[in-house]
């Protein structure tokens, strides 16, 4: 019976390293795009309570500047808005979040209070 011999396949040598040289980039960018997701999560649930300290402190009939100074300390670089609808007073945040260097989301978050509450 002849005898077959076996050889090492040299083919495959440096497969894992090249493998690895390709999926290393996509791995790194969905971390960082999901701690951006992160960042811009936290900064939409300070921008929605900022909203809201401001449409309760204009609802006690603070002046809008007070009301635009809490919204800029609640959530820095964001700016606020307000009107009057019946007997509430609402208020909407605008704020725009960098995920990255290329990608920005802009965000905004409304709130309304009761006008003339204590």
């Amino acid at each position: 019976m002849p005898r077959m011999r076996l050889t090492r396949l040299g083919g495959d040598r440096g497969s894992v390293a090249a493998e690895l040289a390709l999926a290393l980039p996509a791995v790194v960018l969905v971390l960082a795009l999901g701690a951006g997701a992160l960042g811009a999560a936290a900064r939409q649930v300070s921008l929605q309570d900022a909203a809201a300290d401001a449409a309760r402190l204009l609802g006690r009939g603070e002046d809008s500047g007070r009301a635009a100074d809490a919204v800029g300390r609640a959530a820095p670089g964001a700016s606020m808005s307000s009107s009057n609808s019946g007997d509430f007073v609402c208020v909407t945040a605008h704020a725009t979040v960098a995920v990255g260097s290329l990608i920005s989301v802009p965000l905004q978050a409304s709130s309304c209070a009761l006008a003339g509450g204590l």
